[in-house]
């Protein structure tokens, strides 16, 4: 509401201001000229010629057209509140004529008033008088009905009296703004009031569609008006030079134009015969138009591309819902399809980049809603087959969709989904082609591809033998891809990795899929044997390849098993031929990075091999044996011989395993088959190496069985155990003191010491209680004294043990 006056007006004014300014700053320079003057002459005793110092004026905290505004809209709103409590409650205390003419007078004068305001220059006012009248028009229809037509439907009279109120806001407006043209340069205005001309646009969205609705002609011509009249606001916006209007105009087209497109696709969705289809697809397609017509005349490209898109919606929905009517419901999903592919064939026309960018953007979201309601169909096909986990051998199912859905059931509607899929692929192939995003699209598009086919079989309920066939093929054919299919750009693409993903997912499923037959699980697990180990010798799929396939290889040691009638353990022989043929290839394959996977998935398989004999203990050994002696054939290489560790461990772990299950309860039976190689291994790694300690050499071989076998004969009543235990800690205390090793010297004598202490026990016992109580504080004394007396010599005696026992290696 701030008043801008015209060009001449405003030129007069900023004259006199420059000339105030030049004149302010010519005062201001020969003040500052006196004051200089001053500093010089005066002396520090003087008294400062500036006077006193005036403390700066305070802002004000709000501007001058800031106020004006608020006491013209408060005004305003005020005398708009007091005219609608005088309409409104007071109406009855006056006659007709008197209603008449208080309201008609005040009318007229709030709408007469801004002529006379704006002659003056005073605009702002002008505009807060001008709402008032606006206002008060409102309130004259509103009596105007309750006075003289009580009868007439609220709806109707309301339709045609926002006609007449837009008409005349429109109207009085450009009167104001032609009459102030008229008065020449010094009127002070030359345009219309800002707030008429913005208030009939807003007046201006209703009539038609209140007259619809007073008519109540239905649903169809009701979403008819809203898009008519969007239609309008489209058509009108561009062409209003006056930015309010042109915003008023903007957002009743949007409001109106969204709504109608709602109600038309609700009437498409609801419609149930050829004639309401077509009548709703016409609502849709009329939005489209409008949309796209918005978005040829927006500059903004991102508007003009969210038109477009939503345009291409509307198109698809209205097109779409007609073909519903005529198909099926297995069909829907690919009549809106089709609509949505033909839509993409907008994106080769002359048609602006934006709107072509956006229409190919609805394109791209119909085929993604169509693959979406697919995917079920998809899931159900890839992951069905895991229930046959549960029922292995069952028998062979009635076809391909019986297979798959043991325990999923198989979605409804979903003859098309093969369909679907293949139309989006294809699509997504062909609108790639020459772009940047080919070999992204062309990741996907394969993808498509294999679920297509992979569907197929479910959807068609082909033959079980049938459908296995079709997946073998499937995953040959993504594992070709994965390994000779050349992308545009290697360094990024995808799609290398993206078919061999799809192989292994695709051979999994296949695995499970075939264990309804006994012939079916050797036939699928052979051929995925061959097609991973084919596919390993190509360079980029050697890593996955090579372990997919001795994992296959392991399944089918296993299916082969069962199908000899051999128990579980005796399977395992079997398996156990997949960890020896991987240790055997990674010493082939030497350094290469196929080593690393192959060695793994080898180890994964015995542990298969190892888990299926659990319940026997003596083929458990059998088979922990057998794996030591794949451990210590690799360990034979240069770059695996920390493996060695590992083939040890086996042959010990075999080694207890097999006392266990012959009931072997003696710790030294499990104990002397670790000592011994371990004592041989040491002494030849001390001939060879002069400078390890006898601890590294022979500690642990020793410690294996002194240690069991003291606690052992601790806790056994026999004195055999004893007998036999000291004589070897004598044995070995006595090598340790020929040789001068400290570790068979200490723990040899430390054994020999516990087990004759465990020996004497009884006897110390005896004697403990045959003797007094006071004895035994005697005896402590007499030792701490007999050990303070020669305190010295036990130090010296120290050191020359100490000094013996660190001369010893």
């Amino acid at each position: 509401m701030t008043h801008i006056p015209p060009p001449a007006e405003e030129l007069r004014l900023l004259d006199a201001e420059l000339w105030q300014l030049d004149a302010r700053r010519a005062q201001l320079l020969a003040r500052r000229a006196w004051l200089l003057q001053a500093l010089r002459s005066a002396t520090a005793q003087a008294p400062s010629p500036l006077g006193p110092v005036t403390p700066p004026a305070r802002r004000p905290e709000t501007t001058a057209p800031g106020v004006q505004n608020v006491l013209l809209l408060l005004g305003g709103t005020l005398l708009t509140i007091a005219a609608l409590v005088f309409t409104l409650v007071s109406w009855g205390d006056l006659g007709i004529a008197g209603r008449a003419s208080a309201l008609g007078a005040v009318t007229l004068a709030a709408l007469g008033a801004p002529v006379p305001l704006l002659r003056r220059g005073l605009r702002s006012t002008a505009e807060s008088v001008a709402g008032i009248g606006l206002a008060l028009t409102v309130l004259d229809v509103y009596a105007l009905h309750e006075v003289a037509f009580p009868d007439l439907d609220g709806l109707g009279y309301t339709a045609g009296a926002s006609a007449v109120l837009a008409a005349g806001w429109a109207g009085y407006g450009l009167g104001l703004g032609a009459l102030s043209r008229a008065g020449g340069p010094g009127t002070g205005v030359s345009a219309p009031l800002r707030l008429t001309l913005p208030a009939a646009m807003a007046a201006a969205q209703l009539p038609l569609l209140l007259w619809v609705v007073a008519a109540g002609t239905g649903a169809w011509t009701t979403t008819a008006a809203l898009l008519v009249t969007a239609a309008l606001d489209t058509a009108v916006a561009p062409r209003v030079p006056v930015r309010s209007v042109r915003r008023v105009a903007v957002a009743g087209a949007y409001a109106m134009g969204v709504c109608g497109t709602l109600a038309a696709g609700r009437l498409s969705w609801e419609a149930t015969g050829p004639g309401a289809a077509a009548s709703a697809a016409a609502l849709l397609l009329l939005a489209a138009a409008i949309a796209l017509a918005a978005a040829l005349r927006v500059p903004d490209p991102h508007t003009a591309a969210s038109l477009s898109l939503a345009g291409g919606l509307a198109a698809v929905g209205g097109l779409g819902g007609v073909l519903r009517v005529w198909l099926s419901d297995d069909w829907t999903v690919p009549g809106f399809l089709v609509c949505g592919v033909v839509l993409a064939a907008a994106v080769r026309t002359g048609l602006p980049g934006p709107v072509r960018r956006g229409l190919a953007l609805a394109s791209g979201a119909v085929q993604g809603l169509a693959v979406l309601w697919a995917l079920p169909v998809a899931a159900v096909a890839l992951l069905g087959p895991a229930s046959r986990a549960g029922q292995v051998w069952s028998g062979i199912p009635a076809d391909a969709r019986a297979a798959v859905t043991l325990e999923a059931p198989w979605p409804a509607h979903a003859t098309a989904a093969p369909l679907v899929l293949a139309v989006v692929s294809a699509v997504l192939a062909v609108a790639a082609r020459g772009t940047d995003w080919q070999d992204k699209a062309s990741a996907g598009s394969s993808a498509l591809a294999w679920a297509t086919v992979l569907t197929l079989p479910a959807t068609l309920e082909l033959p079980y033998a049938a459908g296995l066939s079709v997946q073998v093929v499937v995953c040959a054919a993504a594992l070709a891809a994965a390994a000779y299919r050349r992308p545009a750009q290697p360094a990024s693409a995808p799609l290398p990795l993206v078919c061999l993903l799809l192989a292994l997912a695709g051979s999994l499923s296949l695995a499970l899929l075939s264990l309804a037959s006994e012939a079916a699980t050797l036939g699928v697990l052979a051929a995925l044997t061959a097609l991973f180990a084919a596919a390993a010798r190509r360079p980029r799929l050697g890593p996955v390849a090579a372990p997919a396939s001795l994992a296959f290889a392991a399944a089918l040691a296993c299916a082969v098993g069962g199908s000899l009638g051999r128990q579980p353990q005796h399977t395992a022989l079997l398996v156990l031929a997949v960890p020896a043929g991987a240790a055997l290839l990674a010493a082939r394959l030497g350094k290469s990075p196929l080593t690393v996977p192959v060695e793994v998935t080898g180890a994964t398989a015995a542990l298969l091999a190892v888990g299926l004999t659990v319940t026997h203990p003596r083929m458990t050994a059998l088979l922990l044996a057998l794996c030591g002696v794949i451990a210590a054939g690799t360990a034979v290489r240069p770059d695996r011989g920390n493996v060695g560790y590992a083939a040890t461990a086996l042959f010990v772990l075999a080694a207890w395993v097999r006392l266990a299950s012959w009931d072997v309860g003696s710790p030294e039976a499990y104990t002397l088959p670790v000592t011994v190689p371990a004592l041989f291994l040491g002494a030849v790694r001390r001939r060879t190496d002069a400078r390890i300690s006898s601890w590294t050499a022979y500690g642990a071989g020793l410690s294996v069985t002194l240690v069991p076998s003291l606690a052992a004969a601790w806790a056994g009543p026999h004195w055999l155990r004893p007998l036999l235990l000291g004589g070897a800690a004598l044995a070995v205390t006595l090598v340790g003191a020929r040789h001068r090793l400290r570790a068979p010297l200490v723990l040899g004598g430390g054994v020999l010491v516990l087990d004759a202490l465990h020996e004497l026990a009884p006897y110390l016992a005896q004697m403990a209680d045959a003797l007094p109580r006071w004895a035994a504080p005697a005896l402590a004394g007499l030792v701490l004294l007999a050990l303070g007396a020669t305190y010295e010599q036990r130090i010296r005696d120290a050191r020359r043990v100490r000094e013996v026992l660190g001369r010893m290696r």
